[in-house]
């Protein structure tokens, strides 16, 4: 029997880093694993603050889709190309492409929320299950889980 020696890098999951960003206007989160496009709205746009990584995405398994509505500036992350198609075609939203991707076998949940209250920031992501709960308590809806980081 042959036996193989599996080093430790050979056993982890490829991964990016997700940033997170802050529109303190619009209430808005940004996630992105592009750093040119980090710390170019950090450093060029005063609306903008870093808050650094959010989590890792693997660089390869289920696509997540990032889109963008023109009219109220808000970015939406789905799995679901028929949701982007939906939003594109009805709403007015413009599809981004893929942002990151999802770790759906062995991942830690990222729940998406939706307050109904606010017109701009309205969608928010959190991997804290205390976090997603606090903001249902106060009135923010929770839409599930929206995809997977690695562990």
């Amino acid at each position: 029997m042959i036996q193989v020696n599996l080093t430790k890098e050979q056993n982890t999951v490829a991964s990016q880093e997700v940033y997170r960003l802050y529109n303190k206007m619009s209430g808005e989160h940004l996630y992105t694993t592009s750093a040119y496009e980090y710390n170019t709205l950090t450093m060029t746009n005063s609306s903008w603050s870093g808050e650094k990584v959010a989590w890792k995405a693997p660089k390869t398994g289920n696509n997540v889709y990032r889109v963008y509505n023109p009219n109220s500036g808000e970015h939406l992350y789905t799995e679901s190309s028929f949701e982007v198609n939906s939003l594109v075609k009805q709403n007015g939203w413009k599809s981004e492409g893929v942002a990151f991707h999802s770790d759906s076998n062995s991942g830690t949940p990222v729940y998406r929320l939706y307050n109904p209250n606010s017109k701009l920031g309205a969608h928010f992501l959190t991997m804290s299950s205390y976090e997603r709960d606090s903001l249902v308590k106060a009135g923010w809806k929770s839409e599930g889980i929206a995809f997977y980081t690695i562990k």
